[in-house]
């Protein structure tokens, strides 16, 4: 599907998207793709609509790295992937890789989040 047009006077949203493995990101990476649970999807949706940018950054749970960003390139659909097999995702949506390397947790640690306490981004 195609993306929707830039709304330049809306805000740019960010998420953090923890993977219990490498193997996702992998996949992700390749097939340009991801999938969340069910509990993520409306949030995310919704600033795909509202929103004149949603990045993901993604970052596997223990990693202490991330694992690089990309931006959200598609709504979350009905569709399911079998790459993920049945852990409990929901539907499949696009994604457009920007960054592809892993960046230790420490080089963001001057990133704080003022929605999260002030906490550092991680």
């Amino acid at each position: 599907s195609k993306s929707p047009s830039p709304r330049p006077n809306m805000p740019v949203r960010y998420f953090i998207m923890k993977s219990s493995n490498l193997q996702n990101i992998d996949i992700s990476q390749q097939k340009s793709i991801w999938s969340t649970t069910p509990s993520n999807e409306r949030k995310l949706n919704r600033a795909f609509w509202e929103s004149s940018m949603v990045y993901l950054i993604f970052s596997v749970q223990g990693s202490g790295h991330f694992q690089g960003f990309a931006r959200m390139a598609s709504e979350i659909g009905c569709e399911k992937s079998q790459d993920w097999g049945s852990a409990g995702f929901g539907g499949v949506f696009k994604v457009e890789w920007i960054c592809k390397e892993s960046i230790p947790f420490q080089f963001a640690h001057h990133l704080l989040n003022p929605w999260n306490d002030n906490k550092r981004v991680q």
